[in-house]
């Protein structure tokens, strides 16, 4: 009895140090307590989510209050985002920014190089293409510009592994690792202004200067680069407006040129075509016969016009008997080659001159009124109108402009004297022609009126002129010399064929662009001059190339 209350008077305490015990044991909560409190927190937070989503729209739950340009969609995450709410896909920006039915894709990265530059290689999509959301960001606030790409975006090894101008020394570009923007392809490839045309600068500015009697040397180059209204771009040269007041007057004849005899070469006079009434020879009853002047058992003919038709007409009758195999392309008052053989647009324009052509030479059956002549002549205008829809609704392929393009065989019955022979008549029939134009068998080489240097940025013109004046940037060809007010056009007579001709493209290269385009002066940044997005006021250009 005495051990038991010994033990009982020791159980308040335990250790050495005799620390007090609890009178009672410790029980932890009930687990059921543990899960109704828990199980009440999740449908608190289920009921918070479901509220924000079906009733405030997820105001509550954004990443961020949506820019001014979508700020009416914050409510409704559905209208831009998956049903995931995950990401964004062009398809949901396509709902807006595209045309009901629309296949061209504005705002795809597919027309990036399209619109701008008439690369057609890019007008579909495909899988490489970056989604919208990566180059505008939402959630950013109202005031953010969503639209104000920041160059981060387009620069690095993902797309373009190279920096924007920049204002360093220009000779640190020869050092690779120096990633500035790249030099421009015409000068790095050398590539030609390819407008087949004996065209000198030096000279012409001064006939002008002299002719207009100009102050300004600069105004002479604004005669006949014609400015369109917007400023940027110019008009095409045209031989009406800038060329006839010097070239092709009462006095230009062509030299005395034999009449055509058997297989020999030579000319037929204005009777003989007329009565021999082929196709697009209508120009003949209209023609004024005093024109045509005998010389002898020779012809000539005084004046003459820009693609005089007795010139043409007597250079295509040629052409036939030299290259009888031309097909095709002797619809053609023109040949040679595309500056690229993947230009379609250019090859859109040859196939246009042949239907035109065509059409040209179907006028001689209009008013002959036998019955199979009218049926011929309703089956070839079906067929020139499916060609013109095919025309626009398919695009032009390569290997479909061997049809035009190809080098004609010469003739195989002819002898090398024979050949040699018609060279020679072709040169004096063309002698008045070849003052500007070039020859490609046997007849004028194609002029391109439009060419494109920078095909992947856009050059603005209007705002480059109150800044520095055309020859400053454009110097590849020496117009002037002198400096101040002894600044003057050098004597033309001294300038050298190689310096001044038409083949050099007189456009400044990249370290002219870095004088003023760097972060002291003007801005540097990529969509300065290149815009991702096409210019949709050319959308119908593209029509050619969709399938």
């Amino acid at each position: 009895m005495a051990e038991k209350e010994k033990r009982v008077k020791k159980k308040g305490a335990f250790g050495a140090l005799w620390l007090s015990v609890s009178k009672k044991y410790i029980f932890p909560d009930r687990r059921r307590k543990m899960m109704v409190i828990g199980s009440l927190g999740a449908l608190t937070l289920a009921a918070y989510f479901a509220l924000d989503f079906l009733v405030l729209k997820s105001s509550l739950t954004s990443s961020g209050p949506l820019s001014s340009y979508h700020a009416t969609f914050e409510k409704d995450c559905g209208q831009c985002h998956d049903a995931q709410l995950k990401t964004v896909s062009n398809e949901k920006c396509s709902v807006c920014h595209e045309k009901v039915g629309d296949d061209l894709g504005v705002y795809s990265m597919a027309a990036h190089d399209v619109y701008r530059s008439g690369m057609s290689s890019r007008i579909r999509s495909s899988a490489e293409d970056h989604p919208c959301y990566l180059c505008h960001q939402e959630h950013l606030g109202r005031e953010a510009l969503i639209t104000e790409v920041p160059d981060s975006r387009c620069t690095g090894p993902a797309c373009h592994d190279f920096g924007s101008l920049a204002a360093e020394n220009p000779q640190k570009r020869l050092d690779p690792s120096n990633q500035l923007h790249p030099q421009f392809d015409f000068i790095t490839e050398s590539l030609p202004d390819d407008s087949t045309m004996k065209f000198t600068h030096v000279r012409h500015v001064a006939e002008v200067i002299k002719y207009k009697k100009l102050p300004d040397i600069e105004r002479a180059c604004l005669y006949c680069h014609n400015p369109q209204p917007d400023g940027r771009h110019f008009d095409p040269v045209e031989f009406d407006k800038h060329c006839d007041t010097c070239h092709l007057s009462m006095a230009d004849k062509t030299p005395r040129l034999p009449v055509k005899s058997g297989d020999a070469a030579g000319v037929e006079s204005l009777e003989t075509i007329r009565n021999r009434r082929g196709p697009g020879t209508q120009w003949a009853f209209y023609a004024n016969p005093s024109e045509i002047k005998p010389s002898g058992s020779a012809l000539f003919k005084q004046p003459l016009y820009h693609e005089d038709p007795w010139i043409m007409e007597n250079l295509k009758m040629t052409r036939r008997t030299l290259y009888p195999a031309r097909g095709l392309a002797d619809l053609l008052k023109t040949s040679g080659t595309l500056s690229s053989p993947n230009d379609r647009t250019a090859a859109a324009a040859v196939y246009q001159e042949a239907l035109q052509a065509l059409q040209n030479a179907t006028m001689g059956l209009r008013g002959q009124p036998q019955h199979n002549v009218q049926n011929d002549l309703s089956k070839i205008d079906s067929l020139l109108s499916r060609a013109r829809k095919r025309l626009r609704d398919q695009p032009m392929q390569a290997a479909d402009l061997r049809l035009f393009l190809e080098k004609p065989e010469v003739n195989p019955n002819f002898t090398l004297d024979q050949i040699q022979e018609y060279d020679d008549f072709i040169n004096s029939l063309t002698e008045p022609c070849q003052k500007c134009h070039m020859l490609a068998e046997a007849s004028i080489a194609r002029v391109r009126k439009e060419q494109i240097a920078l095909v992947r940025a856009e050059f603005d013109h209007r705002a480059h002129l109150i800044y520095k004046p055309c020859l400053e940037c454009h110097a590849a060809i020496a117009i002037t010399e002198g400096e101040g007010d002894s600044i003057k056009v050098r004597d033309y007579s001294k300038v050298s064929k190689s310096e001044d001709r038409s083949a050099i493209q007189n456009l400044p290269g990249i370290d002219n662009c870095t004088e003023c385009h760097n972060p002291s002066q003007s801005s540097n940044r990529c969509v300065t001059c290149h815009y991702f997005h096409p210019n949709k006021t050319n959308r119908s250009r593209l029509l050619l190339y969709l399938d």
